[in-house]
């Protein structure tokens, strides 16, 4: 599975923005997906996941509120919508999938992951 993030930029503090996660599978309904980030001089840390079909979220503490995960099926893609972004957001953003037969599974460990993207870079002035 390739996966390709794309919708990063230089973004002002308070603004919004989503991210997309395009996936090459035909069977994208059959991945957990993720969402982590690495901000500069620091370790990558979870932000979000999704289950199979989308009715299972999970989210890392620092982020609640203000992202939201989501997924097309249709389209094999997943987004990350961010609103009032901080400085404190800015950072490479990373999709990640792994496949699992449990349906309401999520996953907010980097090493569940098997299949990561190249990363977005998200940059927030203040």
């Amino acid at each position: 599975v390739q996966l390709q993030a794309s919708g990063g930029g230089l973004l002002q503090a308070g603004t919004s923005l989503r991210l997309s996660c395009a996936a090459s599978t035909r069977t994208f309904s059959d991945y957990v997906m993720g969402w982590f980030r690495q901000a500069p001089g620091k370790e990558r840390e979870f932000v979000t996941s999704i289950n199979r079909g989308g009715s299972n979220t999970v989210y890392a503490d620092s982020v609640k509120g203000r992202f939201t995960i989501s997924r097309d099926n249709g389209k094999n893609t997943v987004y990350l919508q961010v609103n009032d972004l901080k400085p404190d957001d800015t950072a490479v953003y990373y999709c990640a999938a792994r496949a699992t037969a449990y349906v309401r599974a999520t996953y907010n460990s980097a090493e569940n992951y098997d299949y990561w993207g190249p990363g977005t870079l998200v940059t927030v002035s203040s």
